[in-house]
């Protein structure tokens, strides 16, 4: 079994009246790609925060690679990378200073320094850059910037914190291939995003935190099974009949599918039955069967399974956070 990275245990931390962190429990093994989820105000930011020891907890313990994490724990810290969403890096350091610079905290080797210097450039494709200050950088190349002082120093733990928002495309991919070639490289990586596909593509484990605590962890494939919907199947009604019979008859044949067994729900709006079904290895078949002898005149009919997303907001709730 892989040794715990990460072991956090009944961690209690106040905002004056307000509990951020309760008895939250958190253990992340060596070599994962671990998802830490929630919805604004769960306490994702006070967690790391405290696990990097830059906030004070009332309560609990944190342990870091078999030792318990201090503001003065440096023999820790320099094994830790920290990619914060916010970009951290100085506007009159070219992008080579500035690794050179976060580098230098923990290397102090300067021919080992340079090397590790032009590695993390090479990393993350930004060898056309070096002599660049950050104000002439577009926000995907500052990002990368980011990650790159954020890992040239070849730390065995990684904390992302939201580091593909407001970038392009081929940005954003080129960062995602980049954390999962760390992970190849034997890197532990925590993860945070909200954007649910990214999790799903990359991590391996995944926690749901709402209120200060884990409310759910998982692989994607267990957290899927905890939900009730298990599949969602979309049928287009095309216009064969006038706009009032057409309304009508799939009106009706809403009704009469939210029947059938395992339909959870059956919405119809702007020509789209959508139906909801939880359990059933033919739910599709059965329905299919069930329609067969309708008049209306059908499109396209498909299937879709649970996605992160989907998990998420039927745990959290739909209502809007601060």
């Amino acid at each position: 079994m892989c040794e715990s990275v990460v072991k956090i245990e009944n961690l209690v931390k106040y905002y004056k009246d307000f509990q951020a962190l309760d008895h939250l429990n958190l253990e992340i093994k060596e070599g994962e790609v671990f998802g830490l989820l929630g919805p604004n105000g769960s306490g994702k930011s006070t967690t790391i925060g405290c696990l990097l020891a830059l906030l004070n907890y009332q309560e609990g313990d944190i342990q870091v690679f078999g030792k318990k994490m201090e503001p003065y724990t440096y023999d820790s810290k320099k094994e830790i990378g920290v990619i914060l969403q916010n970009v951290a890096v100085f506007d009159e350091l070219t992008v080579w200073e500035n690794i050179d610079y976060f580098c230098g905290l923990y290397i102090r080797d300067k021919k080992q320094r340079r090397q590790y210097v032009e590695e993390a450039i090479s990393f993350t494709g930004l060898e056309e850059f070096k002599k660049f200050y950050p104000k002439k950088l577009s926000g995907g190349l500052l990002r990368r910037l980011n990650i790159a002082c954020g890992i040239a120093h070849k730390p065995k733990l990684i904390v992302l914190d939201e580091p593909t928002v407001a970038v392009d495309p081929q940005s954003r991919n080129k960062i995602l291939e980049g954390i999962a070639q760390l992970n190849r490289q034997g890197a532990t990586i925590i993860y945070t995003s909200h954007y649910m596909e990214e999790v799903e593509q990359l991590c391996s484990r995944i926690a749901i935190m709402d209120k200060g605590k884990v409310i759910a962890l998982g692989t994607k494939e267990e957290l899927k099974n905890r939900i009730q919907r298990t599949e969602m199947i979309t049928v287009e009604v095309l216009k064969g009949l006038s706009d009032e019979e057409n309304d009508q008859k799939s009106r009706k044949l809403m009704e009469d599918i939210g029947k059938l067994d395992h339909v959870l729900n059956v919405t119809f709006q702007e020509g789209r039955l959508e139906i909801s079904c939880s359990g059933g290895k033919h739910n599709l078949v059965g329905i299919l069967d069930y329609m067969s002898g309708t008049d209306l005149k059908l499109g396209r009919i498909y299937s879709e399974l649970p996605t992160l997303n989907d998990v998420f907001l039927e745990i959290t709730g739909k209502a809007l956070r601060d």
